[in-house]
């Protein structure tokens, strides 16, 4: 199953080979099947929920991250789309700080949450989305993934995953890394305040802590201005 894209990301990104996989239960796959596109679960048959880049990158079942999402989209236009049946969100992978990577049943790859932050990015991918068809999405949807895109910084603008995965070891696949105390508790960005905690836990917490905020949509905004 190893088509061009996917060997971008796996090979030529240098994300392979995956690490901590767990291989989904039938019934997941099943339930999926009418939601989310077959070649995103062909990978989940082929590879497993796993890591990926020494675990900077981890696919997910989204079962798991679906009441942190509602948390997440609480009181924002995205949790309005699915209570009016326009879309309907789900968590389909996560960085090693926590940051999650979003999937539309009608939209695609249109949201990311940055939770150290509060933040959600919302990318207007619909129409694309409808042209290419769900298999090309998750194709390019891996291929573009870069590795530095999912790293933090610390004050200095260096990296810190090569430096954390160092210190305090690899992550298993319930695990993160974290800022402590939480940067919208205060905590500074450096490498001696990172410390691994378990994921869905950490980001109950973060979600509790603020408002939300939802970014300009750069996407759709380039778009309107070449309309007119």
């Amino acid at each position: 199953m190893m088509n061009k894209l996917l060997n971008r990301f796996y090979n030529y990104s240098q994300f392979g080979p995956p690490i901590n996989s767990t291989k989904p239960e039938p019934t997941v796959i099943k339930q999926f099947e009418d939601k989310l596109p077959t070649r995103l679960l062909n990978y989940w048959s082929e590879f497993g929920f796993c890591g990926w880049g020494n675990g900077i990158f981890w696919t997910v079942d989204p079962n798991d991250y679906s009441e942190i999402l509602k948390l997440w989209l609480q009181g924002t236009e995205f949790e309005k789309r699915e209570n009016d049946g326009i879309d309907k969100y789900h968590v389909i992978g996560r960085s090693a700080f926590g940051r999650l990577f979003i999937w539309g049943e009608k939209s695609g790859n249109s949201l990311k949450i940055d939770p150290l932050y509060g933040m959600l990015f919302p990318t207007d991918s619909y129409e694309e989305f409808s042209s290419r068809g769900g298999d090309t999405t998750v194709d390019l949807y891996f291929a573009t993934k870069k590795k530095n895109e999912m790293d933090e910084k610390d004050v200095e603008g260096s990296l810190l995953f090569d430096k954390a995965s160092e210190k305090l070891g690899l992550l298993e696949s319930d695990e993160m890394y974290a800022f402590v105390p939480a940067l919208a508790l205060g905590g500074t960005n450096k490498l001696e305040n990172l410390k691994k905690v378990k994921v869905i836990e950490h980001l109950n917490f973060l979600a509790d802590l603020g408002e939300k905020r939802v970014m300009a949509d750069i996407v759709a905004m380039s778009n309107e201005l070449h309309k007119k």
